[in-house]
């Protein structure tokens, strides 16, 4: 139940992220060499990672923070690395024409902001608001759609809800047409814009226990009991369950990310992946209105996935036997801070894992239990569930769990709309789409990977095939990057296979793991799009690259607005060689959103997300070891 730390007497492993000390050093270096003078802030620091040829040659490499910062005056961005263990700047670079992600504190300084601005206090009060504490103020990123102002200034556009009194959900009460913008830099509001009255909804929208009456008393409890402990076991960052071997680490950008992960077998850890993450990830809004239009939000590169994760809580987001880490993230002055509780490890039963009943020798059956590691974001109004689990068949799954509340407007009575759907008496919610980029740095038993397309087809009637009922797996070699930009297909069951073919199993086969599509589909945007532009990414369900620490983000290092090209798109017109080499597998999961009445107001779960599955990886079924479970209380319960 506690929170994981690394023993003080204990060797620092080059993948564990930065420590209290380090993120202080960091700054502190940053400071002497006069490069945190004036208004100057920090963005984001993180673990520099070394690279694979570093973490390869068996020395542990020098412990760097990578850190960006923005100087408030000028609007310059300047990259450092710093070398924490020296209180040492190895480099300090200027980067033109970018914008970083925006702070938790210029967030909260534009909000304070907006509501002590004159305009904006008489905007609301031609709608007869004028109690400033109950007024709800979401700061989204501005984007960029051509204006000077989207690439010359650093801003955010800030939509407006209000609440009847201290606990009222505020998101039941949009103030449609109101959007104030503001300067980050210059913290000053640019111009307040009002697109007409509309008046505010008259509904409850309240979802707090303590709001909701007539809660259901048929609930029994269910508990989850290991008594002799959970099966797992933890060493810093580094985990150890059943077969499994993972090395886990937590980042301002991506919140939770995985290293090392590895399979033991046949007396050896068998790598799978070097390094997986969330690259990237946006939401469009389909509703052309001037509150909405512009509604498209970069969560990891505009926020921070890691700035926005929750302290989790026993019993409500976690269940069972839970061992939890904290998130250590640095403010812009430099001073690390934590968020208790980021990460969540537990592991939970998962039905059958295999059964068959032979009539003459009886049952066999094993139940399946799976490893879960996972955190949790809030960004403005959704919640974004990032988890990961671990079978012990060798499978590995990547699940996106989305709720929270919808992003929504105030309609007139008796208005319909085209753009979305009407949730409750005057508030309506745009269509919109949630895209995740998986970054999946393979290393398939450390060497080459090659990437093969997988399609199933029908063989045509022939002598050989005289009732048609013939069809066959073809695999496609994808050779080059321009090769690799492919998209889900159903019709053919498609799915890709990460080969390595000098490692062979007993059939001689080369051993691969295959990328399962689950629910996805393609943006909706038209081509020349700020989305499409911005969010390149999002136009293909696969990308493959060759190995490039500095290519990390699938729309590119800084989408925060930026005019666009970055990322998957300008890397992969290279047209690179993808065979037999170290590759880097992206995958783009998407979300088509409708909005029901159901999702209001809040909304029940959805899931998105994709498997990765041994596909000759092993000479047989890898969980034929998993002994029979021992009967628990209440497994032999009759029903009376």
């Amino acid at each position: 139940m506690t929170a994981a730390t690394v023993p003080a007497n204990a060797s620092v492993h080059p993948l564990e992220p930065l420590t209290d000390d380090e993120f202080r050093a960091a700054a502190r270096a940053l400071r002497d060499a006069g490069h945190l003078a004036g208004r100057r802030i920090i963005c984001s620091t993180s673990l520099h990672e070394p690279d694979h040829a570093a973490l390869a040659n068996g020395k542990s490499p020098e412990r760097e923070a990578a850190v960006t910062l923005i100087d408030r005056s000028t609007g310059e961005v300047f990259e450092a690395i710093v070398a924490v263990t020296r209180d040492t700047v190895v480099s300090w670079v200027h980067v033109p024409g970018v914008q970083p992600g925006m702070t938790m504190t210029e967030l909260d300084e534009a909000t304070d902001t907006i509501k002590c601005n004159p305009e904006f206090q008489a905007a609301l009060a031609k709608r007869g608001l004028t109690d400033m504490s109950l007024v709800a103020v979401d700061c989204w990123p501005n984007g960029n759609f051509g204006f000077v102002e989207d690439s010359t200034r650093r801003l955010t556009r800030a939509l407006v809800w209000v609440r009847r009194g201290m606990h009222d959900n505020a998101y039941a009460r949009p103030v449609e047409g109101v959007i104030a913008v503001v300067d980050l830099n210059l913290m000053e509001v640019v111009r307040v814009e009002d697109h007409g009255l509309v008046p505010l909804p008259d509904g409850n929208a309240n979802y707090a226990a303590a709001l909701v009456p007539n809660q259901r008393a048929d609930i029994k409890p269910l508990e989850i009991h290991q008594p002799e402990g959970p099966s797992f076991e933890v060493e810093g960052h580094l985990i150890r369950w059943q077969k499994w071997q993972i090395r886990f680490g937590f980042t301002h950008r991506e919140g939770l990310i995985l290293h090392n992960v590895g399979y033991a077998d046949g007396g050896r850890l068998r790598g799978i992946l070097h390094r997986a993450s969330l690259s990237e990830m946006v939401v469009p809004y389909g509703d052309p209105g001037p509150t909405h239009n512009r509604k498209n939000a970069f969560d990891a590169g505009e926020y921070g996935l890691g700035m926005c994760t929750n302290s989790l809580e026993l019993g409500c987001d976690c269940l069972g036997e839970i061992r939890y880490f904290d998130g250590i993230l640095a403010a812009p002055d430099g001073e690390p801070y934590t968020i208790k509780n980021a990460v969540c490890l537990h592991e939970e039963d998962y039905g059958i894992l295999w059964k068959h009943v032979d009539r003459d020798t009886g049952s066999e059956v094993r139940r399946s239990r799976r490893l879960v590691l996972s955190s949790i974001a809030t960004v403005g109004n959704y919640e974004y569930g990032f988890f990961w689990y671990f079978y012990q068949d060798g499978a590995i799954e990547y699940e996106i769990k989305l709720t929270g509340i919808l992003s929504v407007g105030a309609i007139a009575p008796g208005e319909t709309r085209k753009y979305g759907t009407i949730v409750s008496p005057g508030v309506y919610a745009p269509i919109h789409q949630h895209f995740f980029s998986v970054r999946l740095d393979f290393n398939l038993d450390d060497g080459g990977n090659s990437i093969y397309e997988v399609n199933t087809e029908a063989e045509p009637i022939s002598d050989e095939n005289p009732f048609g009922n013939a069809f066959f797996a073809k695999s496609t070699l994808l050779a080059r990057e321009s090769q690799a930009k492919r998209r889900v297909n159903q019709e053919t069951a498609r799915y890709w296979r990460i080969v390595n073919q000098t490692s062979l199993n007993r059939m001689g086969q080369p051993v691969s793991y295959k990328l399962m599509p689950m629910e996805n589909c393609l943006p909706m945007n038209l081509p020349g799009s700020s989305l499409i532009q911005r969010a390149g990414f999002t136009t293909n369900h696969l990308w493959v690259t060759p190995y490039d620490r500095r290519e990390m983000h699938a729309a590119g290092q800084y989408p925060n607005q930026h005019t666009g090209g970055a990322g998957l798109p300008e890397w992969t017109a290279a047209d690179r060689s993808i065979e037999n080499t170290d590759v880097v597998v992206w995958y783009t999961l998407g979300h088509n959103h409708v909005p029901r009445p159901e999702d209001w107001p809040v909304m029940p779960t959805y899931y998105a997300g994709f498997k990765l599955l041994p596909v000759g990886f092993f000479d047989s079924n890898p969980a034929l070891d998993v002994p029979p479970s021992m009967a628990a209380h209440g497994e032999n319960r009759q029903h009376e």
